[in-house]
Parts: structure tokens; sequence; C-alpha cells
């Protein structure tokens, strides 16, 4: 029975399947938002939604039953098993959060799709340099803020009056979002010189320390390139028939010549 239900779990139709359904289920998801359609066929999608969260549940149990107490040991099935058991939670007034956390069943595409799951276990990998990045440059972040803050608050309060405002001011300086017209110059009115403190922070933060961000998790990717193999190592994979019918052929020719030679040596 065990070997039957791991069959159907591991075969390419039920994981096609699965996959097919999460996609369905996040258009449904995405027809609830709307109010106009809720009100005519809110009915019909909330069914349909249920219908979804039972056939998600079976397969859960299913690879349970197939995998045992080795589920529990993959982080993939526990993301799977916590995804659908937040769908299974009456979602009441009190609970109304877990009506907006259904919405991370399509997360599970990152479970199924087997580049998906490289690329996300690629960037976990690299956790470590994103996260020694990321500390210099919230220690940046904290210096400039006090800096903006002592220097720019008492004219803009509203950008720089605290050290949470400059912060977040700097931040949107950083993604380079209407930085120039909309903060510096403002600010150069006041203060002609401020051009020196935006022009370091920019360079300090957008071109080198996000730039060293986007190397890592491009580094992360071209890993996962190196490690697929190359396509000769695929087609002789794919074509073990072929290369024993060659040597077939070789041993037939050999016992040919064989012959030959013993009949020109009578």
């Amino acid at each position: 029975m065990q070997k039957a239900v791991a069959t159907v779990v591991e075969s390419a139709p039920f994981r096609h399947f699965i996959t097919g359904l999460i996609i369905f289920n996040g258009l449904i998801l995405g027809l609830a938002t709307s109010k106009s359609l809720m009100a005519d066929y809110g009915r019909l999608i909330e069914t349909i939604d249920g219908m979804i969260v039972a056939i998600f549940t079976v397969e859960i149990i299913m690879r349970i039953y197939v995998h045992r107490t080795a589920f529990f040991k993959d982080p993939w099935s526990l993301f799977d098993f916590f995804v659908v058991a937040i769908s299974l939670v009456p979602a009441s007034d009190e609970m109304s959060i877990l009506r907006v956390l259904r919405v991370l069943r399509l997360f599970r595409l990152l479970t199924i799709v087997p580049q998906m799951r490289k690329i996300i276990a690629a960037l976990v990998s690299v956790i470590p340099g994103i996260g020694s990045v990321s500390m210099i440059l919230l220690l940046l972040f904290y210096v400039f803020a006090i800096m903006s803050t002592n220097l720019f608050g008492e004219q803009f309060p509203e950008w720089f009056g605290t050290l949470g405002a400059s912060m977040y001011t700097l931040f949107q300086v950083m993604t380079l979002e209407s930085w120039s017209m909309g903060i510096a110059r403002p600010v150069m009115e006041a203060y002609p010189s401020s051009w020196v403190f935006f022009v370091i922070f920019v360079l300090l933060s957008t071109f080198i320390m996000v730039n060293l961000l986007i190397g890592i998790i491009v580094d992360a990717i071209f890993a996962i390139k190196d490690e697929e193999p190359e396509p000769q190592a695929v087609v002789a994979e794919k074509a073990p028939a072929d290369v024993q019918m060659l040597q077939r052929e070789i041993a037939e020719l050999k016992e040919l010549l064989v012959g030959m030679d013993r009949k020109l040596k009578d």
C-alpha cells in the first residue's frame, strides 16, 4: 500500500496536477479580493477554495504516510505542512490575519518547481554574506542618520526631525527615488554645501553596498549553473541503449575478424 501511494505522490502527473492547482488557487484568491465578485459569486469562490484546501490536505497526508518521520525532517515539507495547516484554521474576526496568510499557498510553487528550489537554496547558502553586508549597510544608515538629524533636522523636521525619519529619508535617497529634486535640492537651498553629504551617501550606499549585495546573489546563481551537468553528460545518461548497441556491434565485428583470421591461417 505504501509503495502504491509513493508511486502516485512521486509521479510527474501528480506533481503537475498540484502545480496547476496552486496556480488556479492563486487566481481564486485574486478574485476573492474583488468586492463585486464576492457579492455575486462569494459562496462559489469559497466553495472552490475549500475544495482546493481539502485536496492539499489529502496530499500532505499522503506524503506523511509515504515518508513518515523523514517528512518532518525536510524543511520544504515542513513549509508545505505549515501553509496547509494555516488554511485549516477557522479565520474568525479575532484571527483575521489567517485569512490574509492564505495567500502563502502560492509559495508552494517554490517547493514544487525544482528550478525555484535551487534558486532558494542558493540564496539561503549566501545568507551569511548577505547578513555581513547588511550589517555594514545598517551601520552606514545609522551614522548618516545621526549626522543628517543634527545637520538638517531643525529646518526639515518632516524629513530629518527624528532618527527614524532620517533613516527612512535616507532609504529613499538610497533607492534614488526623487532623491535629487525631492530631497537634496530643497535641502541645498537652506544648506548649500549639503550636496557633499548626499553625494557621499549615494556613492557608499547605492553604488557600493547595494551592488555588493547584488554581486553576492549573482554569484549564487552562477554557482547553480556550474553544478548543472554538462550537455554531453546528459546525453550519455539518456542514451545507455545506444551505447550498449554500439558495444554489441563492436563485439560482433571482432568475432567476424577473428573468424576471418582463422580461415586465412587454415
